[in-house]
């Protein structure tokens, strides 16, 4: 199968991690990487010394050289960059958030359809081999019915200048819970705080509420002391924690839960019982997300099928986005969301590939 063609464009810190993926990978090859910084250029000369050097974004579009783009630029520029390439006969990886809006994303996904090209959102976190874990735990029902998602994301910094805390941090964990559950929150609520005069919120509190007693909360914030990344997912049988700052260990199970015995005709018969069980460390595969990712995007565009991070994934984090934004500015108040957005089926394939 002949390697698929892939140009970086943004070759900033990020767009450096998925140049280096990428032109690991047999199955790709970056012919162009693409950046108006003339240092960021320099360092790709250095480093990738037969890719072809962009400064112009139209220089890739125009080239017949390349098939697909990766593009790792300002969350301002996704939807035209995204656009053009598809326009312009390419396969498009976008970071995350994919769009600022829905309505961009939708027309994404409905460009990619018409014109036949792939088009994946990088939430790498949906490769890792902690987050794959809890997948396939949730999908066997071993946590039995899920009651919580609650996830912790702070740090000091980096403040950024032109986004807030909700943006910057909220789709990771909006894209974790979106894989693990498998179903869409009916409605939203928020609040932020814009501290230190500055323009925009650097704290902020997300709760999701679903169609059922499921309920997610996440906490996300930029003034913190310490760096905390902790996902925690409770069911009625078993209880799930994941600690990115762990170097081992990521995930533990515990077989802990909580068990009421009611009897509504004598409420002194009220009994609560609770179950404190083992704790297990489960052995997870340390091949690079992004690697996997990166690998994913190449299958689905080589094997002409959805990816697992798809343009529907990306939808469902930048309308959660849109949400919770929108609570912040009516000071916490609850929005709606409307009915589920599909859920094409993946392939076996595709599961195979990151497994």
């Amino acid at each position: 199968m002949n390697r698929l063609k892939v140009a970086q464009v943004g070759c900033g810190y990020w767009g450096q991690n998925l140049i280096r993926n990428f032109w690991e990978l047999e199955s790709a090859e970056v012919v162009m990487a693409c950046d108006p910084d003339e240092k960021a250029r320099s360092r790709m000369a250095r480093r990738y010394p037969t890719v072809q050097l962009a400064r112009s974004y139209a220089e890739v579009l125009s080239s017949p050289n390349v098939e697909a783009v990766v593009l790792a630029t300002p969350v301002s520029t996704h939807y035209e960059f995204a656009k053009q390439a598809l326009l312009a006969g390419k396969h498009v990886l976008v970071e995350k958030p994919m769009t600022t809006t829905s309505l961009q994303a939708i027309d994404l996904i409905e460009t990619a359809a018409r014109e036949g090209k792939t088009l994946m959102v990088d939430h790498t976190f949906q490769y890792t081999a902690a987050v794959r874990r809890m997948k396939a735990l949730i999908d066997s029902g071993e946590l039995g019915e899920l009651l919580y998602f609650d996830s912790v994301r702070i740090n000091l910094g980096l403040v950024q200048s032109d986004t807030n805390v909700l943006w910057d941090l909220g789709p990771h964990d909006f894209s974790i819970m979106d894989f693990l559950l498998g179903q869409e929150p009916v409605s939203v609520s928020a609040i932020g705080v814009k501290h230190l005069r500055t323009p925009y919120e650097n704290m902020a509190y997300v709760t999701a509420q679903f169609d059922s007693s499921l309920i997610a909360h996440f906490h996300l914030n930029w003034l913190a002391p310490v760096k905390v990344r902790r996902t925690l997912v409770g069911g009625s049988q078993k209880m799930l924690v994941y600690d990115d700052m762990e170097s081992s260990e990521k995930v533990k199970i515990y077989d802990r839960g909580v068990s009421q015995n009611h009897d509504p005709a004598n409420r002194e018969r009220l009994l609560t019982s609770y179950r404190n069980g083992d704790s297990l460390a489960p052995n997870l595969d340390t091949t690079e997300a992004m690697r996997l990712m990166a690998s994913e995007f190449v299958n689905a565009v080589q094997e002409k099928r959805a990816p697992l991070s798809d343009g529907y994934s990306g939808l469902r984090v930048v309308r959660l986005l849109e949400a919770a934004q929108r609570s912040i500015q009516q000071d916490g108040g609850v929005v709606l969301l409307s009915p589920m957005i599909p859920r094409p089926q993946i392939s076996r394939a595709a599961v195979a590939s990151v497994a």
